[in-house]
């Protein structure tokens, strides 16, 4: 016994570096460390004993400034560009107006062509006529010039008569001969006018023919133009409706950024307010647990009547019951590592040391023959066969083993077996005057 409480006494000292809290082997001291511990695990441990939730990430205000402006610029540029793409729509109107004017001009010159050509060939065919009548005119006046001159100046028209072959030709000289008589003047006259309606009808031709072919000309070189800048509008729309859609896009990508770095940083605003909710109810929880204590230490409610005292202060975090398939056998008490553990209740040290899924482990067997088991400590001060009192320190809280944060695993084994048997520890130990809160 000597020997274990000097190991006892050098052992908070020497560990002293390592753990904050202060540990006495003995239960006259351990309100102090117990009430400290209480406060202390109210605030750093989260729900069940668990590893605390990472913080989310909070976008600097940089970040969404700039999120900010690349969306703005991005809306500018689309606002610029759509400027764009809605006068190129309205230059492409109106040059699709004057392509059809073009278009309608040379249809209407192309027609004035076909008239003025349908024109000359008509005055062609009125010139023909009136050449040939000419030259009918011309050849009986050739005819009877050639017989006037054959027969002398004074030839009559009876001896002209009379100097025929036949019938026959008798009857073709009295026809010209009547026909020179009576209208002689008038086959001159006319042929002088056919004349120059024959020089005037050529020269009108010719003139409509030009201008008509100038005008077609003019049009198909309008229409040509007309359609290349059409064509050419059509390009300059199709390439500003192209950068608009790019444009769009990054816009799209700058809103998504901006609402996801807004998003984050309500995120994290919503997770600062949840946190300090926690620590508020965390620091309520703990004012009430140091105020019990308070009152438990008063009335005595760390011992019970028959010799037996809560293991370890802090706060329940795990109860005894199955879940996801399989069932906890014992309750936990969350706490600070280094927070003291005590023998729940008198008796002989069966097991210190490494235990499958506890990491480290003090299993003690009663006086009364149940055993007590106390899982997941950091160090331990006790050894197998050595006797212990209710309330004396035996071991520290720790983290080893199958666990997700620091505490206490607590078991009852009221058959005496030392791995098997277990029962609910909340109402056994009330049984025995001692309450552990957060169960049923």
């Amino acid at each position: 016994m000597s020997q274990r409480l000097l190991r006892l006494t050098r052992g908070p000292a020497r560990r002293a570096a390592d753990h904050s809290a202060v540990r006495c082997p003995r239960r006259h001291s351990r309100r102090t460390s117990a009430t400290l511990s209480a406060l202390v695990a109210a605030v750093v441990m989260g729900a069940g004993g668990g590893t605390a939730v990472a913080a989310p990430v909070n976008p600097s205000d940089d970040q969404i400034s700039g999120a900010q402006a690349a969306q703005d610029a991005a809306a500018a540029e689309v606002g610029r560009i759509a400027g764009l793409v809605a006068a190129a729509e309205a230059q492409l109107e109106q040059v699709q107006v004057q392509a059809e004017a073009a278009g309608t001009a040379y249809l209407a010159a192309e027609e004035a062509r076909l008239a003025a050509q349908a024109a000359a060939e008509q005055t062609a065919r009125d010139l023909q006529a009136a050449t040939e009548a000419v030259t009918a005119a011309q050849a009986r006046i050739a005819d009877f010039s050639r017989d006037t001159y054959m027969n002398g100046g004074e030839l009559t028209s009876e001896m002209a008569l009379l100097d025929v072959e036949g019938p026959t030709e008798l009857v073709q000289k009295a026809a010209l001969l009547d026909y020179v008589g009576d209208h002689q003047v008038d086959v001159l006259g006319a042929l002088e006018v056919a004349q120059v309606q024959q020089a005037t009808a050529d020269a009108a031709a010719r003139t409509a023919r030009d201008e008509r072919a100038a005008a077609e000309a003019a049009a198909q070189s309008a229409k040509a133009a007309a359609d290349a800048q059409l064509a050419g509008q059509q390009a300059q729309l199709a390439q500003v409706a192209a950068d608009k859609a790019v444009l769009d896009q990054q816009l799209q990508d700058a809103q998504v950024a901006l609402l996801g770095l807004q998003g984050a940083r309500n995120a994290y605003q919503t997770w600062l307010a949840q946190k300090a909710a926690e620590e508020e109810a965390a620091r309520v929880a703990a004012e009430r647990a140091r105020a019990q204590e308070a009152a438990e230490d008063a009335a005595g409610g760390d011992v019970g009547g028959a010799g037996y005292t809560r293991p370890a202060s802090g706060r329940t975090s795990s109860c005894y019951g199955g879940r996801w398939g399989v069932t906890h056998y014992g309750v936990d008490i969350a706490a600070p590592i280094g927070t003291p553990i005590y023998a729940a209740t008198a008796g002989v040290v069966q097991r210190a040391g490494p235990a499958t899924g506890f990491g480290l482990a003090v299993y003690i067997r009663g006086n009364d023959g149940a055993v007590t088991v106390y899982g997941h400590v950091n160090e331990y001060y006790v050894n197998a066969g050595e006797r212990v009192s209710a309330g004396e320190q035996i071991a520290e809280v720790g983290n080893r083993g199958q666990s997700t944060g620091p505490h206490l695993h607590f078991e009852v084994h009221p058959s005496g077996a030392m791995y098997g048997g277990q029962v609910d520890p909340v109402p056994w130990m009330r049984a025995r005057g001692i309450t552990i809160r957060g169960c049923g």
